[in-house]
This record gives structure tokens, sequence and C-alpha cells, in this order.
């Protein structure tokens, strides 16, 4: 017992406040080595850092079609995604159109999440059969807008995007997603495949409450003026219509409640697809922002943590962040 209180009263702090093992240890060391055995303890037993961007994220991304900016709209989709502090991106780009694409091979199976931000000349066989497998065996995958354009005649992305337009697609490229008697349904149906008339704003109405990125959404909130696609076509399989959007033909729309938001399963994979955010000022409303982070981290994980924001769009007001 002696032993012992003499060692607890050997550390007693003096009138400067300094242990024994500091006064005595400190005395042999020079002013620098002070300084950094005094920054490694204080590092040492402060709390860890909780590390963001966990979720290794590849954006796609190198050619569009002509009426859209994607490389422009590659930057701002990374800001939204590391804004969550769930995602860490990186970019890989193809070439130019008409190059030499035999060079384009992204490990995708080092990445959580793909976000295809891209619509273009077709990938090397052996990338498109490296994807394939990387979402046939559990990958998340995110579509935004125009990139459901891409890859009209590659069956396997069909299969993953649900549907899509543009890009070569008809009438015989599938059905279109219908919504009758309270359900979605394929419907075999004439016209182009993908089409939207004037933007304009437009009301977001919940689907599918349950699905762990709609919980706690509002029933109908409301979109930035923005283009509203209609009349997609492809599989139509082993969708989820996670919200849809009522087309007014006096825009020139097709007068029909089209799907904005998709959930899609292929194989063991999950894909996000979200026909809205034309160009940035699209990107910038809350609502775009908040399902996009929502919906990644489902194609990434299978499961949503991120609560619903308190400036999130009512259905009379939509709302924008700078």
């Amino acid at each position: 017992m002696n032993i012992l209180h003499d060692g607890l009263r050997r550390v007693e702090r003096d009138s400067r406040g300094q242990t024994w093992l500091e006064r005595d240890l400190l005395r042999c060391l020079s002013p620098r080595l002070r300084k950094w055995l005094l920054l490694g303890l204080v590092l040492a037993f402060s709390p860890l850092p909780v590390l963001a961007g966990t979720l290794r994220t590849l954006i796609v991304q190198g050619q569009s079609n002509a009426a859209h900016d994607m490389m422009a709209g590659s930057v701002e989709l990374k800001k939204i995604l590391e804004s969550a502090g769930l995602f860490s991106v990186e970019f890989a780009t193809t070439p130019a159109k008409g190059q030499d694409m035999s060079g384009f091979k992204p490990d995708f199976a080092a990445y959580d999440l793909v976000v295809v931000n891209y619509d273009g000349d077709r990938w090397p066989a052996e990338t498109e059969a490296a994807f394939e497998k990387y979402m046939g065996n559990g990958g998340g995958m995110v579509v935004v807008h125009s990139a459901d354009n891409a890859f009209g005649r590659w069956k396997e992305f069909n299969e993953m995007i649900g549907v899509g337009g543009w890009g070569g697609r008809t009438a015989k490229s599938g059905p279109c997603l219908r919504f009758r008697d309270g359900q979605w349904v394929a419907l075999e149906a004439p016209g182009p495949g993908g089409s939207h008339g004037r933007p304009h704003p437009y009301v977001v109405t919940t689907r599918a409450p349950d699905h762990p990125i709609m919980q706690g959404l509002p029933a109908q909130w409301l979109h930035v003026s923005d283009e509203l696609y209609d009349r997609l076509r492809g599989p139509a399989r082993n969708v989820t219509v996670l919200a849809s959007a009522m087309t007014d033909p006096n825009t020139g729309g097709s007068g029909e409640e089209e799907p904005v938001l998709m959930a899609v399963t292929y194989g063991r994979g999950r894909v996000f697809h979200s026909t809205m955010g034309h160009g940035i000022s699209q990107m910038k409303c809350v609502g775009f922002i908040v399902t996009l982070q929502r919906g990644a981290e489902w194609a990434a994980t299978g499961k949503v943590t991120q609560k619903v924001p308190d400036d999130f769009p009512s259905a009379t007001e939509s709302r924008t962040r700078p």
C-alpha cells in the first residue's frame, strides 16, 4: 500500500499543473522535441474523428448528347454526393466521341457505387461485360436524367435502368410504365421512344412511401422548372416506381403520370434512376438533392440512414440551395 500511495503522490500536479513525469521528462528534451512530444500526446488521447465519405463512388463521364452539358453536371453531382458526408467521389472519363475506346477499363469492383452520367459511344465489350458482372454481383448504380438516353441497343443496360428514351429507342424497344387502377403496369403503346414538353415546375407524387428512399418524404412536393421525361420505354422489369408526375398536354406532355424516380434490381445489384436534373439549376432543387443522396445510399448499401431535412419542398413551394 505504501508503494501504491507513493506512486499516486508522485503523479500529483505541482503548482504549475505539471506532474512529476511531465516535469522531469520535458526537462531532458529540447524545445522542438518537447513540442512534438506534447502534440503526439494530444493526438493520442483525443477522440478519433468520424470518417466521412466511406462509400467509394465512381462517376462515369466523358460524352454527352447535344442538349446537355453532362461534364458540368458531373461536377455538380460530385458536390451533392460529397455534401452528404457519405461518399468519396472520383471520375472515370472516356475518350471523346469517335475516339479509340479500347483503353477505357475502369475497375468497377473497387467501388460501392457507380454513377453513370454519360451518353455517347458504346464502351468496349470487355468493359460492358465487367460492368454487367459488377452489377449482377451486387453493385450499386445511379442514372440521372439524360444518362437514360444512352446505350439504346445494349440489352443489359436497358434491363438495369428499366426504361429509357432516345438513343435509337422506338415503340419496338419495349412498353411504357403506366399508372392504372392504383398500380403501375407495363403497356405497349404507339409513339416515340422518349420525349418531353416545355420545361415547367411540376408536382412530384410519392408512389412507394415505404421504400427506404422515400420514407419520411411528403406525399407531394414541387420540383423546380425542369424537363419532364415521358414515353420512356424498355424492358420495364424489376422496377419500383418511387415517384411520378403528371405531364401536362398543354406543355407538350403525354397527359399521363410518368415515373420520375425509380428503383430497379438487376441480379443482386440495385439501381436508382432519376429523370430529373436537366442542368445545374435543376440540380439545386432540394428535392433533387435529397432524393439523389438517399437513392445513392440505397443503391450502394440497400438502406438509407439520412434524415429528411427541414428545407425539403412542400406541395406548393419548391426550394433550392446555393
